[in-house]
């Protein structure tokens, strides 16, 4: 595939390309996507190469154009796999909606969030940095952080003027010092958890291989939380965001909480039997209520 040829990836039923642009704007400064016209610009590290990407709505189809770079058969098919990951398009949510449609409290959102997908973070070393960065500020702050760090230690690929990037290597942050960390602003605390989390990807103590090779959800949230650093919250939102485990419900999430109290499921964030209720009735679904829950947070301007 050379600079300037496009692919086309067919989107599934019940698929917004809207709703997952939307969902990955939100008016917030995310330094490893950029979103104008329509598009999202997208840069990739493919077999050892960068290249640039841009993604837009065509018809019943996904049109992948690569502005920069180039990949072989090879990069091209992990190309269709990460988009088609980074969206849940492999998933069929006919059966999440037909449980929403039977909930009166939640029933409106098959319809104002319909198509909406459970937007992935592929990388899962990306994904717990992230929680890390995120712990207990708010995330316009988070954001600002993040981007700090990425565009410090992050591979970045330049087209037409523009810098995109690509979150840093284990193996680098792995390297740096607390110091380096702290004048991006991080905390003592997360700036040791980052390097400490950075030297167990960069080892093999931890990769996403090993947690899909465990033989359940317990097994994986145990191998998580035996590093410092990454809590019952994290670990959930890595199994949710990065392996997809339907189970995973960020317990104490603050947004998911308020979600709830706006649904008016709970009164008190401490009524943990309600909210195991309303679980029990989305098996299977867990972490796409967590996520339309959060995506009930923010309504487009």
């Amino acid at each position: 595939m050379e600079e300037g040829n496009s692919i086309l990836i067919p989107t599934p039923a019940l698929f917004s390309f809207e709703e997952c642009m939307w969902f990955l704007n939100r008016n917030y400064d995310d330094c490893l996507h950029e979103i104008r016209d329509n598009s999202i610009y997208k840069a990739l590290e493919i077999n050892g190469q960068l290249v640039l990407v841009r993604i837009v709505e065509n018809g019943n189809f996904l049109e992948v154009e690569l502005l920069k770079g180039e990949m072989d058969q090879e990069g091209e098919a992990f190309l269709i796999g990460y988009i088609r990951e980074w969206f849940d398009m492999d998933t069929q949510i006919q059966p999440f909606y037909d449980l929403l449609k039977k909930d009166t409290r939640l029933s409106y959102m098959a319809e104002a969030f319909k198509g909406l997908r459970l937007v992935s973070i592929a990388n899962l070393y990306e994904t717990i940095c992230w929680s890390i960065i995120g712990q207990q500020i708010n995330l316009s702050f988070a954001y600002k952080v993040k981007r700090a760090l990425v565009e410090r230690f992050g591979k970045r690929i330049s087209y037409e003027g523009r810098s995109y990037f690509v979150f840093p290597d284990p193996e680098v942050l792995a390297a740096v010092s607390m110091e380096e960390l702290k004048a991006m602003q991080f905390s003592t605390q997360k700036a040791d958890y980052t390097i400490g989390i950075s030297k167990a990807f960069a080892s093999g103590a931890l990769s996403r291989e090993m947690l899909e090779a465990l033989p359940d959800f317990s097994s994986k949230m145990k191998a998580l939380t035996a590093h410092k650093g990454i809590g019952v919250w994290t670990a959930n939102y890595a199994l949710m965001k990065s392996l997809r485990e339907p189970e995973s419900i960020p317990h104490g999430d603050i947004g998911l909480l308020n979600a709830l109290a706006n649904h008016d499921i709970i009164r008190d964030r401490k009524e943990t039997d309600r909210i195991a209720a309303l679980f029990s009735l989305y098996k299977g679904w867990e972490s796409y209520l967590v996520f339309y829950l959060w995506r009930s947070l923010t309504f487009k301007q």
